[in-house]
């Protein structure tokens, strides 16, 4: 292999390996299948991940949802440099050292969109377009409409993956679960405590971690979930006074300005800074994002750019945004989840903690856009916001035994501050995180 052109000065891998959940193969092999350029060989690699690697003038990067990657080429007297990192602070800090940075903006940063192969050629000047190659691709509407059937197939991947999951997890290290009550996280919590024991694994390791601003609705509702079901022994609430939930530090964390994500990913970073004080060695944590994407179930009424034909018509909207060759696809940040993910994985990892979503991989995807909404919903809004309660809750039946409780959506933000909290401490409209986040990098 090629691993030397005289255009190439300089790629810079800033990643951190040990950040990925590669189930069925070793970094080396799925860098390997990277550079291939094959899209179903990529499809294989299982797990949660972002891999780079250069080959040549040639540098390839793929990531899943759980993970996000961002670039940036900049130029020296020598040639080109490439880095590609997390974060745009890593990117700002690495050229800092280099005495680059006054070529950095973040607008200027690119973020490999998620199931894509990206692949830039780095010859220099003009800067080259990067090149996306769809890796996952999942086939729509491949499910009956039986509820109970689509439930069963939808729970058995979810358990599925948080087995392979548990699998890489030393025996004695604890496992918490960032709880709401809600339908997500109540239904990754009792199917890992259902896959725990299917492999001989202590319950005990297991807990479910909710935070608290004091009487807060979903502590009441993760309360009540988990008494329903003999399981409160699990519960820890985490109290923080309001005070320590602040926007800017969030908006320092994400990197982003969307002000639902701005006001969830606040809530994660409280929970997450008080399980790190509680618990200074604990490090596993699992959640439920990517469950809503998965069942569609965002109130269209508040998004004026949706109508629940284009939810239904396009695959992936929630997940990927309007898609790589759309106008309105954003280089700096991509869309939808492959986006928004970062109100969950940052907090989790300013902390020290290894995150993992199990509804946001791709396996788990797969058996969701198979469902039949259509048929199922008739192009009802009420019908397709009731759907997800229903498949879920048949789903851990059939799989766990467990009769979930399910209670009505409600955003994380709104089930931990109260309503006058809530304008206290967050700003009345967007554009003041749009202000905010630019000034960091005035």
């Amino acid at each position: 292999m090629n691993t030397h052109h005289p255009y190439i000065s300089d790629f810079v891998n800033l990643l951190d390996p040990e950040q990925n959940h590669i189930f069925n193969m070793s970094t080396e092999e799925a860098e390997e299948r990277l550079v291939s350029g094959d899209p179903g060989r990529i499809r294989h690699i299982d797990g949660q991940f972002a891999l780079v690697k250069r080959d040549g003038q040639q540098v390839y990067m793929a990531r899943s949802i759980g993970r996000p990657m961002r670039y940036f080429l900049a130029k020296q007297e020598s040639g080109p440099m490439l880095i590609v990192a997390e974060r745009m602070d890593e990117i700002y800090n690495h050229l800092k050292k280099l005495n680059l940075h006054e070529q950095f903006h973040p607008s200027y940063t690119r973020m490999v969109p998620a199931h894509y192969v990206v692949r830039v050629d780095v010859i220099g000047c003009p800067d080259p377009n990067p090149t996306y190659t769809r890796f996952f691709e999942p086939e729509r509407e491949t499910l009956d409409a039986d509820p109970d059937h689509i439930g069963k197939a939808y729970i058995s991947a979810l358990a599925a993956e948080c087995g392979k999951w548990l699998q890489t997890i030393p025996e004695k290290e604890p496992i918490g679960v960032l709880f709401s009550g809600g339908i997500d996280s109540g239904s990754v919590f009792l199917t890992l405590y259902h896959t725990m024991l299917r492999m001989g694994l202590s319950p005990q390791r297991l807990k479910a971690f909710t935070l608290s601003t004091g009487d807060s609705p979903d502590a009441r509702q993760a309360h009540e979930f988990l008494d329903r079901l003999g399981l409160a022994l699990f519960l820890e609430v985490m109290e923080v006074a309001p005070s320590e939930i602040d926007y800017r530090e969030t908006i320092r964390t994400i990197e982003d300005y969307k002000a639902l994500d701005v006001e969830a990913a606040a809530m994660t970073l409280a929970l997450c800074r008080q399980i790190r004080r509680q618990y200074p060695g604990w490090k596993y944590l699992a959640d439920g994002d990517g469950g809503d994407e998965n069942l569609k179930a965002y109130p269209i009424e508040e998004n004026p750019e949706l109508t629940i034909r284009s939810v239904l018509n396009n695959p992936l909207l929630y997940h990927e945004g309007w898609g790589v060759d759309k106008i309105k696809h954003s280089l700096t940040y991509s869309g939808g989840q492959s986006r928004g993910h970062v109100r969950t994985y940052a907090p989790a990892r300013k902390y020290g903690f290894r995150g993992f979503s199990p509804y946001s991989l791709p396996n788990v995807i797969q058996v969701s856009e198979g469902i039949p909404f259509i048929r199922l919903t008739d192009w009802s809004h009420e019908k397709l916001y009731a759907l997800k309660g229903e498949i879920v809750k048949r789903g851990v039946k059939a799989v766990t035994g467990f009769d979930m409780p399910v209670f009505p959506k409600r955003r994380l933000q709104h089930g931990v501050l109260k309503k006058e909290k809530f304008s206290e401490l967050f700003a009345s409209n967007e554009m003041e995180y749009r202000l905010y986040f630019n000034s960091l990098y005035a």
